[in-house]
């Protein structure tokens, strides 16, 4: 109890620290830096390089980096001081940085960036600041002509002893020539403003895009998607509730009847047909059992742990700290592993399984192995392209020790507690020794037609959700909604469930009783249906080209979609096999 206790104060300790990033507070004439961070294509969000890996001119000495945490390294981001000289409220005129004295290989180098239209990012006070390299001008001579912004322009807004807001204009381009010799220059203007420094955030926030504000009566999509989503739940659970309280109470009704005469019963027992007819065999143990507990163990996780996050990014305004969410995710990854250990471990010991320690494994190692070997893949194509996306040894180190000190402990305490408090079987009816043979149905009946049916309704409830999480993620606005996602999400978690039950209720009338993975795949395959609609939006809402990009977005996307197969599949079961249990729980099983 006392190490629970523990681990506990660490976790909050860490995600404190995580969600309340420190902000400086400045004296006149202290020191400022400037830190420069990435350059890339700007239709290529993830292919991004070391601001120096072009010809632009360097400190004089080596610059200090600065490492804001994990999710910071896994983002791809690379601070370095730029030992440009600022000072607290402290103008400064033109002034020369140093001279680039372009050859024939610089000037190549910052053509080629001009023509991808390479963007920058910079960093001050932890504000993000961008720009692009240059711009392709028309030549009366030429069909073109290559410039490079020489003379970078900061106005410097300030409230009190604080910074509040940063605006970096790009000024006086000149012709890219080999031979010439370009004056790097900067400016700094200080200006006063009544901003608070709570809202000084608010300017990277797309309200309209996002909230569609009432300025905005014609865009009105966010919150319609909503409601259309909460008119499919009450469709949905109403469709449950009859079949619940109608069709099952009937069939109850004439399976209890103990007074009929003889050739009423005789005539019922030759009319009855359905979801009765498998008592035997509904809680015979599925194929595969250990990789079914690990995936529904895995999912209950990775459903709590989803809770979890968006919670604390509302409470704590995680988006604000670069990094944040994905440094949330991953420690509360290995925190909530206790949870998948339980919920798995309970499972395969209620239905008779044997080789617990395979069950364990698989459930400690399976989604984070899977991750794994798709990041292999990318981090290797980030490698040789020499990209900042490509992740250190050390944070790999990092990530390792995470899963193997914290996240498998944690799983393998989860499954003995499982096993012990919640592994005792439990069956409504008892498990015939012959199973019982499954007649031909129709193919609208099948397994594998439920089972993609299945998502296309969750999938219909965070269409519109998942456009916004594409758009922030791969088009550069900062999604801070994170009370939308909060009803999306307990909307896709109760449509699943419903679908789920719906599903298994025509399997089982058609007499079919392998509903376990029926009922996994029918809501798992709602990341199928997402993932069909990342290749529409990589094809139609983004300009995203070359090998580098396209591995990663679809690598990305499959990760993601990964995650979100095997939590909506772990809720499908658990709702299902609810369901299964409640409606067995009242007939006579013999």
């Amino acid at each position: 109890m006392l190490s629970s206790v523990r681990s506990f104060a660490v976790l909050i300790i860490v995600l404190a620290s995580v969600a309340s990033p420190v902000f400086g507070k400045f004296k006149a004439n202290d020191p400022v830096t400037l830190w420069v961070n990435k350059v890339g294509p700007y239709n290529n969000p993830q292919e991004t390089y070391n601001y120096y890996s072009l010809p632009f001119c360097s400190p004089s000495k080596n610059g200090a980096h600065k490492w804001g945490g994990l999710g910071e390294v896994l983002g791809g981001n690379e601070l370095i001081d730029s030992q440009i000289d600022i000072k607290f409220k402290k103008d400064v005129a033109k002034t020369v940085i140093c001279e680039i004295e372009l050859d024939a290989a610089k000037v190549k180098q910052f053509k080629d960036a001009i023509d991808n239209s390479y963007w920058f990012e910079f960093f001050m006070d932890d504000l993000p600041l961008w720009g692009f390299i240059g711009e392709v001008l028309p030549d009366r001579n030429r069909d073109n002509k290559h410039v490079l912004f020489t003379h970078k322009s900061l106005v410097i807004n300030y409230n009190g002893n604080q910074i509040i807001h940063v605006n970096l204009t790009q000024e006086n381009p000149k012709p890219l020539e080999e031979g010439r010799t370009l004056d790097m220059t900067y400016s700094v203007k200080w200006t006063p403003t009544n901003t608070t420094f709570a809202r000084r955030f608010d300017v990277y926030l797309d309200y309209p895009f996002f909230e569609h504000q009432p300025a905005h009566p014609t865009l009105q999509i966010h919150w319609f998607s909503v409601f259309n989503s909460f008119m499919m739940v009450i469709f949905l659970t109403g469709l449950v509730s009859m079949i619940l309280m109608r069709t099952l109470r009937n069939d109850y009704a004439k399976y209890a009847r103990e007074d009929d005469d003889l050739e009423t019963l005789e005539r019922d027992v030759s009319e009855e047909s359905g979801w009765k007819l498998v008592h035997g065999d509904v809680f015979r143990p599925p194929q595969n059992l250990a990789l079914l507990t690990a995936v529904v163990g895995t999912g209950a996780q990775l459903a709590t742990l989803v809770l979890l996050v968006i919670i604390l990014a509302i409470v704590g305004m995680l988006y604000i700290g670069r990094g944040a969410i994905v440094t949330t995710f991953i420690v509360c990854y290995a925190f909530t592993s206790f949870i998948a250990g339980y919920v798995s471990g309970g499972m395969y010991s209620r239905h008779g399984g044997k080789k617990w320690i395979t069950s364990m494994i698989l459930t400690a190692s399976l989604f984070p192995f899977l991750c794994f070997g798709i990041g292999f893949i990318l981090n290797t194509i980030a490698i040789f392209y020499g990209s900042l996306a490509a992740i250190p040894f050390g944070t790999m180190v990092v990530v390792f020790v995470l899963w193997a000190f914290i996240s498998f402990p944690l799983a393998l305490l989860g499954t003995v507690v499982g096993r012990n408090w919640s592994g005792v079987p439990n069956n409504p009816c008892r498990v015939k020794t012959i199973p019982r043979p499954i007649p031909e149905k129709k193919w609208y009946l099948t397994p594998s037609i439920i089972s993609l049916m299945g998502g296309l309704l969750p999938f219909g409830s965070i269409f519109i959700e998942m456009y916004f999480v594409f758009t922030s993620f791969w088009n550069y606005k900062v999604y801070y909604v994170y009370g939308f996602m909060l009803l999306v999400f307990v909307i896709l978690i109760i449509v699943t469930i419903c679908v789920t039950i719906v599903g298994t209720y025509f399997l089982l009338n058609a007499e079919n009783y392998h509903w376990q993975w029926t009922s996994f795949f029918s809501a798992a395959s709602t990341a199928l249906y997402v993932y069909l609609y990342s290749i529409y939006y990589y094809h139609v809402k983004t300009k995203m080209s070359g090998f580098f990009q396209t591995s990663f977005y679809f690598g990305y996307t499959l990760m993601f979609c990964l995650g979100l197969g095997i939590l909506c599949g772990a809720v499908g079961y658990l709702g299902s096999n609810l369901f299964v249990r409640r409606i067995y729980r009242n007939i006579k099983c013999d």
